[in-house]
């Protein structure tokens, strides 16, 4: 009867410790890291002084895992997809799993592709593993003599003090430009005037904006709808990602003489 109480305690130690060898926001990443520095490399080096060039904007994949598998499925199957820009909230409770299974969908891409921070991957310690598996918050590319700023604008995450949206790497990017760069895309992941944006330095921010050269678009996600606006009244198009959930993503083709857009519903 002892023998099978310890062999009883025994189990239930086991069990025990493996229940909790585990913690759902541990920032211990398991697999491929940096991927946002390795694929801008990629991207620059082989489009940064093409004549044209063709990308993807997708956003919001939290939760619907099946929909994103299956839109890395039709951007491989067209072909014509130079790389991807993910608008931010790819996980939903900022749980380590969620980044990683995520990244491990996207890798399956057969292009370079970037993702930036969402509010939802603020949440818990999703903020440290979403830089350890995609890199900084803020960062830019050139493409096709384009500069892609892409931005961290999840201000209520940091209760709108000041430095989201971070106008010190703005007016670096704006001061160091290479001088054969001919036009400008920012990305983010909330647009202004949203109540997650803090719109009291929105003004400022179009101006920052306005004085890249030859500012083509703006993209956003987070609002979770489809969605193309002017919203500064100054003929620069704001582009919402609807989430992946509703099967939609776009693909923009720019050259030197402008862009087009396709929304591609899957």
């Amino acid at each position: 009867m002892e023998h099978i109480s310890a062999i009883v305690s025994s189990a239930v130690l086991v069990v025990s410790c493996s229940a909790f060898d585990y913690h759902p926001y541990t920032t211990r990443v398991e697999g491929e890291t940096g991927i946002n520095a390795r694929n801008v490399a990629l991207i620059e080096e082989r489009y940064a002084d093409a004549g044209s060039v063709r990308f993807a904007f997708l956003s919001d994949t939290q939760r619907w895992y099946d929909e994103a598998d299956e839109a890395v499925e039709d951007i491989n199957r067209r072909g014509d997809i130079d790389f991807v820009i993910h608008g931010g909230d790819i996980a939903d409770f900022g749980l380590r799993h969620e980044f990683e299974m995520q990244r491990d969908i996207f890798n399956r891409l057969s292009c370079p592709y970037v993702v930036l921070l969402g509010n939802h991957d603020y949440l818990g310690t999703g903020e440290r593993v979403h830089a350890e598996i995609f890199g900084e918050c803020n960062f830019a590319f050139t493409a096709a003599h384009t500069r892609f700023v892409c931005l961290n604008t999840n201000a209520i995450e940091v209760e709108y003090t000041p430095g989201v949206p971070d106008f010190d790497f703005i007016d670096r990017e704006l001061r160091s430009l290479a001088p054969d760069i001919s036009a400008t895309v920012f990305a983010m992941h909330i647009p202004p005037f949203a109540e997650e944006f803090d719109n009291r330095v929105a003004e400022k921010f179009e101006r920052y904006a306005c004085a890249f050269p030859s500012l083509r678009f703006c993209l956003y996600g987070h609002n979770h709808q489809l969605a193309q606006g002017d919203l500064f009244g100054d003929g620069v198009i704001y582009y919402g990602a609807p989430n992946i959930g509703k099967r939609i993503y776009y693909v923009f083709t720019l050259d030197e003489k402008g862009y087009e857009v396709e929304i591609v519903d899957y």
